[in-house]
C-alpha cells in the first residue's frame, strides 16, 4: 500500500473530491504542501470552497482531467470502474488508493489518532471531543461526518499532533485506519446490505480494536451485550469502559431542563467530580458525553476544561436540530435512521415541551428497512402521530420488494396513527392540515427529509432557529 508522509509531499489527484469527507482530506494534504487537484460530476459550496483554497477542480469528469505528474489518485466508492478518469488512472499505471486508505495513512502521521466507532452517535461524539480538545487548546486537526458549528463546518487543519476522525463500519472502511485511541460507542445490527448478521458486525468491530498499537487505548461502552469480546487478547492496550454499573465513568444523578437537556454527577472511578450540563438533548448525549470525558481524562485535560466545552457544545447538523416555528408547531430535524437512534430521539422528545408529537419518518435503504422491519415499528410507535414518505433508495435498488406502506400495515397493531403518504408536497399539506399549535413535529431520517421542513419554513409566518 502506498504511504503518505507529511516530510514527502506529493501530487495528489482526487475522483469526486466534491464529498464532505473527500474535500477535508484535500484540504489536509494542501495544508501540508501536497499538489491537489480533483474532479467531480458537478460544482458545489464545497468544491467551490476548494477553489478558493487554490485547489484546481474539474467539472465534469473526464479523462483530460488526469493530468501528466499526478502521482497518486484517490477515488471514493462512488466511483465505478467505467468512470473516464478511473479508467485513464489505470492505463497510465499511477498508483491508486481509496479514500478510506488515504485517511488511514493520513493519520500515520499524528502520534495521536482518535477514532471514534459505533453503529451511531459517531458525529456527535466525535464533534465533543473536537470540542473539548478546543477548549484545552489541543489545536487538533479534525474530521467529522457532519456541520460542526465552531468550527464552521467539517473539518478543522490543526498544527498539533493530534487527528480526530469518525470511524465508520460500513464496507469495514474502519480496517484501513491506524488509531492510537478507539472509542467503541455501541454495536447493533445495522448495513445489513454489506454484513451477513450482528455476529459479522461484531467480529468486524473486534478486528478494528486489534488495530490499535501495544501500548493503545480502548474506550468501550460497558452496556454493550457481552462487551468482554471486543476485549479478548488485546495484550497491553489499555481499557477504559463507560456506561452504567461499576464502568470506570458513569453518570449519576440525573436531571432535565425544560428542553430535555440533561445534566448529573460525574463519577470517574467511583469519584464524585461535580456536575455536567449539557446543551444537546437526550439521555444518549450522556453516555456520547462519558466517552468524550474519558478519551479527555486519559489525555489529562482538566475537568474544568471539559465542563466548559461540554456545556458550550450545542450539537451539530440534523442532530436533534430546532429549526423553527410555523402556525404555533416547532419543527426539529433528526438524521436518526436506524431504530435504537429512532428510540433515543423519541425519548429525548417526550422530555421536550410538547402538545403532541408528530414523527416525519423516511426509512433510509431497502436492505435496512427489510431486516430491521419490526423494531422499526416498535420504536416508532411510541410517538403519538406518524407520518412515513417513501423509503430512501440512497445506494440500492428495491429487490426485496418492500415499501413504507409495508411498515405502516405493521405498526397499526402498536398504534393506529400512522399515515403513508408518499410524496412530500402531500406531506407538508397534510401537516399544515393536521399539525397543531403546540405540537412538536420532527423530520427524521438520514435521506432529503429534511426538505419537508425547509419548505414549511419557506412559507409566510414562519420563525426560523436562529
Amino acid at each position: 500500500m502506498y504511504d503518505i508522509h507529511f516530510d514527502k509531499p506529493l501530487w495528489v489527484h482526487f475522483i469526486g473530491i466534491g464529498g464532505i469527507s473527500m474535500s477535508g482530506l484535500a484540504e489536509i494534504l494542501l495544508d501540508r504542501h501536497f499538489t491537489v487537484t480533483g474532479s467531480d460530476a458537478k460544482t458545489s459550496p464545497l468544491t467551490e470552497h476548494l477553489e478558493s483554497l487554490g485547489i484546481k477542480v474539474f467539472v465534469p469528469q473526464s479523462r483530460q482531467n488526469i493530468q501528466d505528474g499526478v502521482e497518486l489518485c484517490v477515488y471514493t466508492a462512488a466511483i465505478s470502474e467505467d468512470n473516464e478518469e478511473f479508467q485513464e488512472v489505470k492505463r497510465r499505471g499511477i498508483p491508486m488508493m481509496t479514500r478510506a486508505d488515504l485517511l488511514g495513512r493520513i493519520m500515520q502521521n499524528y502520534a495521536t489518532a482518535i477514532n471514534v466507532a459505533g453503529t451511531h452517535g459517531k458525529t456527535t461524539t466525535t464533534s465533543m471531543i473536537g470540542e473539548i480538545l478546543m477548549e484545552a487548546a489541543k489545536d487538533p486537526t479534525i474530521t467529522v461526518g457532519g456541520m460542526m458549528k465552531d468550527i464552521g463546518g467539517n473539518l478543522r487543519v490543526g498544527q498539533s499532533d493530534i487527528f480526530l476522525a469518525e470511524a465508520c463500519e460500513y464496507t469495514n472502511s474502519f480496517h484501513s485506519f491506524f488509531p492510537s485511541i478507539a472509542v467503541i460507542l455501541n454495536v447493533e445490527a445495522d448495513h445489513l446490505d454489506f454484513f451477513k448478521d450482528i455476529n459479522e458486525i461484531r467480529d468486524s468491530f473486534k478486528t478494528f480494536i486489534e488495530r490499535l498499537p501495544e501500548d493503545g487505548l480502548v474506550v468501550i461502552n460497558k452496556d454493550i451485550p457481552h462487551y468482554e469480546y471486543f476485549l479478548e487478547d488485546l495484550g497491553g492496550r489499555k481499557i477504559i469502559t463507560f456506561g452504567h454499573g461499576d464502568a470506570d465513568y458513569t453518570a449519576n444523578f440525573i436531571s432535565y431542563d425544560h428542553y430535555a437537556r440533561p445534566s448529573f454527577t460525574l463519577f470517574e472511578h467511583g469519584e464524585d467530580r461535580g456536575k455536567v450540563t449539557l446543551s444537546v438533548t437526550g439521555e444518549h448525549n450522556i453516555y456520547n458525553s462519558l466517552s468524550a470525558i474519558a478519551v479527555a481524562r486519559y489525555l489529562g485535560i482538566s475537568f474544568e476544561d471539559i465542563k466548559e466545552a461540554l456545556h458550550r457544545f450545542s450539537g451539530t447538523d440534523r442532530r436533534f436540530q430546532r429549526k423553527g416555528k410555523i402556525n404555533g408547531f416547532t419543527i426539529i430535524d433528526d438524521y436518526a435512521h436506524h431504530p435504537q437512534e429512532i428510540a433515543a430521539t423519541i425519548a429525548a422528545a417526550q422530555k421536550y415541551p410538547h402538545r403532541k408529537l408528530w414523527i416525519v419518518f423516511q426509512p433510509h435503504t431497502y436492505s435496512r428497512t427489510k431486516a430491521l422491519m419490526e423494531d422499526f415499528a416498535g420504536a416508532l410507535a411510541q410517538a403519538d402521530e406518524i407520518i412515513l414518505a417513501d423509503i430512501y433508495a440512497a445506494r440500492e435498488k428495491n429487490t426485496v420488494g418492500i415499501s413504507s406502506d409495508d411498515l405502516r400495515k405493521l405498526m397499526l397493531s402498536q398504534n393506529t396513527n400512522v399515515y403513508y403518504i408518499p410524496d412530500f408536497p402531500s406531506i407538508e399539506k397534510y401537516i399544515l392540515e393536521h399539525v397543531k399549535e403546540g405540537d412538536l413535529l420532527i423530520t427524521m431520517g438520514a435521506g432529503n427529509i429534511v426538505d419537508v421542513g425547509e419548505d414549511l419554513l419557506s412559507l409566510e409566518g414562519a420563525e426560523r432557529e436562529e
